[in-house]
């Protein structure tokens, strides 16, 4: 007798996770099983069932509450059910950080359900079994981390489209004809996304702004402002405020500031400066101690609080430093006039003043209001020509600042001792456990048009070091003599570094044959500096140097005071630069207050003070980073026939990055690109290898190329192999 098969049972739908969607992003109504079949667009009966089945599965495991009968709701908190920020990746794919999980979540384009890069979302994480990738659905948009976009518009008959160089985002968006403004085909504007409709692919915005047309120099600029959304220009009403201020100096305002007006006081700042908010005074005393004197702009004596020139200098938070220009956080009449320490000129000032003796011991300190006369302004060139010949000088040779009036041995000798005195600070600094990080940085030399015609390297010598020292000791000091009061004040923190970074980076090192020791803080900070040191003038010394500089902490404003990790200083606030950053005005002004006899302050105010702040610097340092990135592809649009040595600094499954070592522009070749070999990615060397010859191309390998595609709107640069450095 034949067996009779059984027809195989059909699986029925499992509709949990779309039900959990559904209250998810309906989180205060409760729904019954006939609505969320009208929503998922089901009428048959054996879904129904299928529903019905579900609601009571998911109810009984507690992920959803029966509300009354036959009705339903999301759990207020679920296990499944996190708020936290999206992370594009540039491939339209994110990962969703949540400090609650112990990994990021991976989110497959068809889950953003609208959320761009660095929004807070809400998410419903699936897929959590042990051994498989977590997975989430973005559920709700919680709060849109940006709104204005920078793009290039293609107009069409009745509506255009605006497409970003932002790799992280990756829908354009749609304008309506009637939200074109004065927008021209083909224009780079800034636009703002008002809605994104559920049913639609792209959000819908209006143009804000016309930048210009895409490659021209202003434009692009502009562009980069834009996009981090920092201002480019001063709003009229704050121009017409600010030069109302009476910047006169006042016999009755000096009596109220210790006069330091015959003391010698000199300024030492980049050559081609126009804001000095620093000077140093210089005096020795019978005892054979030194008086030194740390000056700064006082800012807050003309910043008046709750005015609209202070309103909008705390909305910048920062000046931000363009390769071509910069944007003040302060109008000019303040930031180049009244409040910088021009030679020859009376100005007020807030002191931090210390007697020090030769070893470096301060024996007294005192903070207050001053009035000071410069008597002289040097460019880091001169001092550092100054320390070179210790003196032995012609004042001609050193006119960079175009000093019409002779250098007096007095400003010599205060110069070489403060030099000496610099040099022990230094000294002890590095060897309490801080890090120098002397990182080479890119300078263009521009034409009356903005036209790079060559790149040079700033590099920090005797003479940044000996200003670095004397300004860190004031911040030092002044966060020192209020945090032992124990009262609300702005620090500048620096965690310690992580921990998986550093192991990551010892894997790249390696490969060069250095190493970091990780036994406890104070070697790894050791280790670090001998690193530095060792690498120093070599080939791999930017790629190592930037491998370090990422392992770091981010340094931030905070009323909790945790340290400084890079400078080994148990105190340290921002107190030397008031015409450039908010927080040291604010520094001013508490310190002031303190000295005054005030009681302590509401910490939460002036934290959120520091979170701004410190959101304001970060946008600062990716426009200045991507300007510079703009003017070295700029650079290389000019010089697209000619063959370059470069060192490879990275290396993905798409191609290697090179970094030209005559002017460390960076570009990529990609791996299709390369054709003496078919070359693939291997993970473990973190190198392409040939698959016929075996042949690497790793870190730290030297080749030349040459330009094929210079991108000024993207700011991109791509390169031809063409061959080895044997």
């Amino acid at each position: 007798m034949t067996k009779k098969l059984r027809k195989p049972v059909k699986k029925e739908k499992d509709y949990s996770d779309k039900i959990i969607k559904i209250l998810s992003q309906n989180a205060n109504k409760a729904f019954n099983y006939k609505q969320i079949a009208a929503i998922l667009d089901l009428d048959d009966t054996k879904s129904r069932n299928e529903i019905i089945r579900d609601l009571k599965i998911l109810a009984s495991t507690k992920k959803i509450v029966e509300s009354e009968p036959g009705k339903y709701l999301v759990k207020a908190i679920s296990q499944d059910y996190y708020e936290g920020t999206i992370d594009m990746t540039g491939r339209k794919t994110a990962y969703f950080v949540c400090p609650e999980l112990e990994e990021d979540v991976f989110i497959p384009t068809n889950n953003l359900n609208r959320a761009l890069d660095k929004d807070i979302v809400k998410v419903y994480v699936y897929n959590r079994r042990k051994g498989r990738r977590p997975e989430g659905e973005v559920i709700e948009v919680v709060e849109r981390k940006k709104t204005d976009f920078v793009g290039v518009i293609d107009i069409q008959k009745n509506f255009a489209f605006v497409s970003t160089a932002n790799p992280k985002m990756y829908t354009d968006i749609f304008i309506p004809k009637d939200k074109l403004g004065e927008a021209e085909q083909g224009d780079v504007v800034l636009v703002h996304i008002e809605d994104w409709p559920k049913r639609a692919d792209s959000p819908f915005g209006t143009v804000v702004k016309v930048l210009g047309k895409p490659g021209e120099h202003d434009t692009e600029i502009h562009a980069i402002l834009a996009e981090y959304g920092l201002p480019s220009e001063f709003p009229v009403e704050v121009e017409v405020y600010a030069q109302k201020i009476d910047t006169t100096i006042h016999e009755e305002e000096i009596k109220n500031r210790r006069d330091m007006r015959d003391t010698l006081t000199f300024t030492i700042d980049p050559k081609d400066a126009k804001d000095f908010d620093d000077a140093l005074s210089f005096k020795k005393l019978e005892n054979g101690n030194y008086e030194i004197g740390v000056h700064i702009a006082d800012v807050s004596y003309y910043l008046e609080e709750g005015t609209i020139l202070d309103d909008e200098a705390y909305q910048r938070a920062t000046s931000v430093y363009l390769v071509d220009r910069v944007v003040p956080m302060l109008p000019e009449v303040l930031s180049n006039f009244a409040c910088s320490l021009r030679p020859r000129e009376e100005k007020y000032t807030f002191s931090a003043i210390f007697e020090i003796t030769e070893k470096t011991q301060v024996v007294n300190q005192w903070f207050g209001r001053t009035v000071i006369f410069s008597d002289q302004r040097f460019s880091y060139e001169e001092t550092q020509h100054i320390i070179e010949t210790q003196g032995d000088i012609i004042p001609e040779e050193i006119s960079i600042t175009g000093s019409s009036y002779q250098v007096s041995e007095e400003i010599v000798s205060a110069t070489l001792k403060l030099d000496q005195l610099a040099k022990i600070f230094r000294r002890d600094r590095l060897n309490n456990g801080a890090i120098s990080f002397d990182k080479v940085e890119v300078k263009f030399n521009l034409d009356n048009e903005g036209e790079p015609e060559g790149v040079y390297f700033k590099i920090s010598k005797d003479a940044n070091h000996l200003i670095e020292e004397f300004m860190l000791l004031a911040n030092k000091k002044v966060a020192e003599y209020i945090g032992k009061q124990n009262k609300t004040f702005i620090y500048r923190i620096h965690d310690e570094p992580n921990v998986d970074k550093l192991i990551a980076m010892q894997t790249v090192i390696a490969k060069f044959g250095y190493k970091i020791d990780f036994r406890n803080k104070g070697d790894i900070s050791k280790s670090l500096n001998q690193l530095m040191a060792e690498v120093n003038g070599k080939k791999e010394q930017n790629l190592i140097d930037t491998l370090a500089i990422r392992t770091m902490s981010k340094a931030k404003y905070s009323t909790d005071n945790i340290g400084h990790y890079g400078l080994a200083f148990d105190y340290y606030s921002h107190f030397t630069s008031p015409i450039r950053r908010y927080p040291d005005v604010m520094v001013h002004r508490l310190l002031q207050y303190y000295l005054d006899g005030g009681k302590s302050v509401d910490q939460e105010t002036y934290e959120v003070k520091c979170l701004h702040s410190s959101t304001m610097e970060g946008l600062a340092t990716n426009a200045e980073r991507d300007s510079i990135k703009y003017m070295q592809v700029k650079y290389m649009q000019n010089h697209n026939d000619q063959e370059f040595l470069g060192v490879i600094s990275g290396v993905t499954e798409w191609g290697i990055f090179v970094e030209i070592i005559e002017n460390k522009c960076e570009g990529m070749v990609r791996i299709r690109e390369i054709k003496d070999d078919y070359y693939t990615f291997d993970e473990k060397q973190y190198a392409l290898v040939g698959a016929t010859t075996k042949a690497l191309l790793q870190l730290g390998d030297e080749i030349y190329v040459k330009v094929k595609n210079a991108d000024l709107v993207k700011k991109q640069l791509d390169f031809n192999f063409i061959r080895r450095n044997q």
